[in-house]
This record gives structure tokens, C-alpha cells and sequence, in this order.
């Protein structure tokens, strides 16, 4: 995997996934006590936590897969 990102563009992926980490365990929260149905719930609780743990992932190498696939992007 090739550098393709700045530290501008590694910094935004850093702070999204770190976000979206959070968001998952607010809403594994509310799905523990169920204020949201457990399968929705815990299906959003993965998405987020993977999507979270990816981003974080893409910040430390530098690389961003939506560019490697060639698609430019404004970071």
C-alpha cells in the first residue's frame, strides 16, 4: 500500500473514525437497554465500529482505498 493521502487528509480520516467509534458504542448503549431493536441495533453497532476501525486504520498507513480505486477526493 502506497502513501496516498496528505496529513490534512490523514488527520480528517483519524477524527472520523475515532467519531464513528464513538457513535457505536452510543448506540450499543441504547441497544443494551433497549431503546432500539437489538437487530437493527446491533447491526449498526458493527457497521459503525468497522467503518470506525477502517477509517483509523486508513489514517495510520496514509492511504485511502476510495483513491487507490482511482476516484479523487477533496482530502
Amino acid at each position: 500500500m502506497e502513501c496516498n493521502i496528505d496529513k490534512k487528509g490523514r488527520l480528517a480520516r483519524l477524527y472520523t473514525g475515532i467519531a464513528a467509534i464513538a457513535f457505536g458504542i452510543f448506540i450499543a448503549l441504547l441497544t443494551y437497554v433497549s431503546v432500539i431493536p437489538a437487530s437493527l441495533g446491533w447491526l449498526a453497532v458493527a457497521g459503525s465500529t468497522f467503518g470506525g476501525a477502517f477509517a483509523i486504520f486508513e489514517a495510520r498507513k496514509g492511504w485511502c482505498i476510495v483513491r487507490a480505486i482511482g476516484i479523487k477526493t477533496p482530502l
